[in-house]
Order: structure tokens, then sequence, then C-alpha cells
């Protein structure tokens, strides 16, 4: 049977995220996020339409600063990190969660040391006054309370230095999502995906998400909400608009 998806599921918690998750369980689910999004995050897309423009405005003398607000077990950050240096173009990344047990994974599986890894907040940031090119976060809308949301695109708008760019990018809620993901991820569940957060937290993110409309009647404005396939949400905003 699948959920109801007319309204968004703001009451459902996703396993992981409990103080208590078990370990190993997480460890898993966070080293499994990388593949999982490669197929899910739009992340290359956003490298190319809202990063890569950025880096090169730069002179050859400037670095970039790329901020990833709440990266989880780090995979998208990295991916950034990676593609930058592939392309030629001087850059800091910076990883940021609340979840310290995120940020050891993340400062674990970085062997290349491509990274700035942090445990802090946004508004953290924001006390001391760090600038950056580009503002990242990558499914932790859905995650948040309306308070949350609200000072998290706050802080945003004051984490992105004059001429920067956010964007926050998650899922759009809907049937054929949430169908899709629970089909692919079925055949998994057993093996691969066995002893992980992923398919049954993955099934609570698409409840949890918003849909295009429902985003954009919550946003302030100077904000653009996006729609992308597949299911893809972009909230993006910047000076020029």
């Amino acid at each position: 049977m699948v959920a109801d998806l007319r309204t968004r599921a703001v009451d459902a918690s996703e396993q992981m995220d409990a103080p208590d998750a078990d370990s190993r369980m997480l460890a898993r689910t966070y080293a499994q996020f990388g593949a999982v999004n490669t197929i899910v995050s739009g992340a290359g897309d956003v490298y190319r339409r809202h990063v890569r423009p950025r880096a090169s405005r730069q002179s050859a003398r400037q670095t970039l600063r790329v901020l990833d607000i709440g990266c989880g077990g780090g995979d998208q950050t990295r991916a950034v990190a990676r593609r930058l240096q592939r392309d030629g173009y001087r850059a800091q990344v910076t990883g940021i969660d609340i979840e310290q047990r995120a940020i050891d994974w993340s400062s674990r599986a970085d062997d290349e040391g491509l990274v700035r890894w942090r445990c802090a907040s946004s508004t953290d940031l924001v006390h001391e006054g760090e600038p950056f090119d580009v503002v990242l976060s990558n499914h932790v809308l859905h995650h948040l309370t309306a308070h949350e949301l609200t000072r998290l695109l706050a802080d945003s708008r004051r984490l992105a230095r004059e001429g920067g760019v956010v964007v926050h990018s998650d899922i759009a809620r809907s049937r054929a999502a949430y169908l899709l993901f629970a089909v692919a991820t079925w055949p998994f569940a057993g093996s691969l995906l066995a002893d992980s957060f992923i398919r049954a937290d993955g099934l609570t993110s698409i409840r949890r998400s918003y849909t295009r409309g429902e985003l954009a009647a919550v946003v302030p404005d100077g904000w653009h909400v996006e729609q992308r396939m597949p299911a893809r949400l972009l909230l993006n905003w910047s000076e020029t608009g």
C-alpha cells in the first residue's frame, strides 16, 4: 500500500536522526549515500549550473569558497571538491553538520584531505562572519521545522558574500517518486541495503518532503523554487535573482 502523500508527513521521523541510532547501521548508511546520491541528488547539475560558473569568474589568484550545510556522510561535499580540482579551480570547500557522528565519518572518508570538516551549524558560521561564494545543501530542507527552515534561509543569505549564490536541493514529494524509490530499492533490501537506514529513511524522506507549490508558499521573497527531474527541487537565491 502506498503511503498517503497528499500532505507532508511532518511528524514522521527518520531513524538515522535518532540520538541512539545504531552506530553500525549509521556507518553503513553513510557509506551507501554516495551510490544513492549519484542517482537521485542531481549534484552534477548543480555543479554545472551554479558552482562552476562562479569558479570561472575567479581570477587565477582567487580561491572559491564553497559551503555545504548539513553535509551528512560528506559524499556530495567531496564530489564538489573533486570536480573543482579536476577542472583546475582554486577552491576551499567546507562541510558542516550539527551531528558529530556525521563529521567523524566524513573526516575519515576524506582520505585526500579535500574538504574542511566542522561540527557546526549555519548560525555558528554567521556569528563567526564566514563569507562564501557558494552555499549548498542536499536533502536538508525536509528535515526542518518551519522555524528551522526560516533560520536556515536567513543564515544562507548572510553567509553568501556579494555576488554569491545559495542552492538548497531536496526531494520533490510525489506518488511517482515514492513508488520509484520503493521499487528500485526493494530487490536490495535484504542484501546491499541490509543493516542500513537507506530504504526506510528514504521512503520517510519522500513523505516529509515538499511539493514545488508547498515550498514556494513558505519561502521569503527573493527565493526561487525550481522543479528538476527526476523528483528534484532546487531552492535558489542570488543577488541577481
